[in-house]
């Protein structure tokens, strides 16, 4: 039986790719050490999910790991070596704002915890699909100098511009302001691409706007979709940073964007990017 590892296996992406990975087939070693809960709060906990998850999925495993620790992930990747045949990297500190709070932990969990799987994975698992969650904050600020147009209930992008239709690939991930968050998974992102162009490994990084679905644990700093229906319901005073109110975001479900893990399993290159949620004509949405 074919193994996934799949990083941050109880929250929002990872728990969506242990059911679809599951359902195809694999045996699913799951590594998540509820660390939303540090970051924010209690509220945000996604334990319960892998309790679940462990209950429903007979093959599945779940490793309270912290992908931090080297020696931790190699006794997995030793267990089970070539075995592995795909590792689904979600686990990360999520979030721009909580990130200066904390610039260590935040780096060390997004780029050193991304090196230390992509080394084991290079070590004892070399043919193993690498597939990354990246982010669009890669960008920085790049998209706030395109030319934007202010209308009455949003920011529209001027037609004249070569990315009126999305933000692509193509946009340069250089010379902005990232946040601290942005530079930590910067570093993740090319990392993943530089294993798969330099050294060979079939590795893609997926760079992914707001992402939603039915599991989410929205919080105030993370998850804003989710987050806002929760204040709704509850009748809590929900605050808007920045821009009016008036920046557009695309929404992407995450048993949508399992599937496209799948494609990419599938057909698995060296040194992918794919822009996800990155734009759609007319709006402004990084």
């Amino acid at each position: 039986m074919k193994i996934a590892i799949i990083t941050g296996s109880n929250g929002l992406v990872g728990s969506e790719a242990v059911k679809f990975f599951h359902g195809k087939g694999f045996k699913i070693i799951g590594i998540d050490n509820d660390k939303r809960s540090y970051f924010f709060g209690k509220n945000a906990s996604t334990s319960k999910i892998g309790l679940e998850l462990k209950k429903k999925l007979k093959n599945f495993s779940l490793l309270k790991t912290d992908i931090r620790n080297y020696k931790s992930l190699e006794k997995i990747f030793k267990k089970y070596k070539s075995k592995v045949d795909c590792i689904i990297h979600t686990a990360a500190q999520p979030s721009h704002d909580w990130a200066i709070k904390e610039p260590e932990t935040d780096f060390t969990i997004n780029a050193n915890g991304t090196l230390n799987l992509l080394e084991l994975v290079r070590k004892y698992s070399k043919k193993a699909k690498f597939i990354f969650v990246s982010t669009n904050k890669v960008y920085g600020d790049k998209p706030n100098k395109l030319p934007l147009i202010e209308k009455k209930s949003r920011f529209e992008i001027s037609k004249k511009s070569r990315f009126s239709s999305g933000i692509n690939e193509k946009m340069s991930i250089d010379n902005s302001t990232h946040s601290l968050f942005g530079v930590s998974k910067v570093s993740a992102d090319l990392l993943v691409q530089e294993y798969g162009k330099n050294i060979g490994m079939s590795t893609v990084s997926f760079r992914l706007g707001c992402i939603t679905g039915p599991v989410h644990a929205g919080a105030e700093l993370h998850g804003f979709l989710s987050y806002l229906i929760k204040a709704n319901a509850t009748k809590k005073k929900y605050k808007i940073y920045g821009y009016k109110g008036k920046q557009v975001r695309d929404n992407i479900d995450s048993r949508d964007l399992v599937k496209a893990f799948w494609e990419y399993y599938k057909s698995p290159k060296k040194g992918e990017v794919y822009n996800l949620g990155g734009g759609r004509k007319n709006s402004c949405s990084i």
